[in-house]
């Protein structure tokens, strides 16, 4: 049974509803060797994965360059890779979103790559005055023209700033938080995504872990990994960790939902497939380190949807719980 897909947006490209998200074979997830940050991706492919989502601060590039390298050994039809640009300037200001440093970056990601074309390239949540600036996606015009990329989106942190970026006619995708535990781009963003025929990339859909239920208030992360150190927002968006929930609120929301759920499919999947009851989000891009996570992850885009009675308790225990956390910050 092939995975459930959907168009992306105005691209003309269709693709399988999970995809790959390459940040946690780059780095600041704890130690992940190559060896299976090659096998996590290779699994995912077999599975029918066709869209990987890395950016060109992974790893300094190292995430790029693992899929360069596993592409390379698959051969054959290549899957949609979308790629990032932005984070590294430092300071990271909107000031610095010119043409010449963007080209910058595309350029070293085109070598990481190892392709001549970029198949889709993300502003990485720049700040809210980018979206300000039509400059910048002028650049990303001029980009497309000259061939170095076929697309471009942007990645975000706030629902507002994704409301603005839709309002330039070239951001083909917008990328953002969308999980059990942060929904407020159900209210205005997704509709009206959906309206203009801009492909929505759900990242963080498992709440970086939390929603696989396999966390405790014992659990352990590497000091190299954002959930020991980002928790506040020490380095950067706290949303991106956990979704911004205080670990222990999370952990108890983990247990209302899992103690919702009946059958005997994982929790991961079922968080994920929760995420594509949407109709607006085109993919969900979940990490793994290994091959089991992967095909796990994958097995999602089989799942029937979920029943009302489940998504009703979700949505209570949102309400309840979690939103007093998060919703109006991001």
């Amino acid at each position: 049974m092939t995975m459930l897909r959907r168009d992306f947006g105005r691209t003309g490209w269709n693709v399988a509803v999970v995809g790959f998200g390459a940040w946690a074979i780059g780095g600041t997830w704890g130690e992940v060797k190559e060896e299976d940050a090659k096998a996590a991706l290779h699994a995912a492919l077999d599975e029918g994965v066709d869209f990987i989502d890395t950016a060109d601060v992974y790893g300094d590039g190292r995430s790029e360059r693992i899929i360069r390298e596993v592409l390379k050994e698959r051969g054959g039809d290549r899957p949609i890779v979308a790629t990032k640009a932005g984070r590294r300037l430092n300071p990271h200001v909107a000031e610095g979103y010119t043409r010449e440093n963007l080209e910058g970056f595309i350029d070293r990601s085109l070598s990481n790559l190892g392709v001549d074309v970029l198949d889709l390239v993300q502003l990485h949540c720049p700040p809210t005055p980018v979206f300000y600036m039509p400059e910048v996606f002028g650049a990303l015009d001029d980009l497309v023209t000259a061939g170095k990329l076929k697309h471009y989106g942007v990645s975000v942190e706030k629902v507002e700033e994704g409301l603005k970026a839709i309002e330039f006619p070239g951001v083909a995708s917008v990328q953002m938080i969308w999980n059990m535990f942060r929904q407020r781009p159900a209210e205005l963003f997704l509709p009206r995504a959906r309206e203009k025929g801009v492909a929505v990339i759900a990242r963080v859909p498992l709440a970086s872990g939390l929603l696989t239920g396999k966390m405790s208030r014992d659990s352990t992360f590497a000091a190299d990994d954002h959930r020991a150190f980002n928790r506040e927002g020490a380095a950067f968006d706290k949303g991106e960790t956990f979704s911004g929930v205080p670990f222990d609120v999370a952990l108890d929301a983990v247990e209302a939902v899992r103690s919702a759920l009946s059958g005997d499919v994982p929790m991961a999947q079922v968080a994920l497939r929760w995420c594509l009851m949407e109709e607006a989000v085109t993919v969900v891009i979940p990490g793994a380190k290994n091959p089991d996570q992967a095909k796990g992850n994958a097995a999602a885009g089989h799942l029937p949807p979920l029943e009302e009675g489940t998504m009703e308790v979700v949505r209570e225990i949102y309400r309840s719980r979690i939103a007093p956390h998060v919703h109006q910050i991001w």
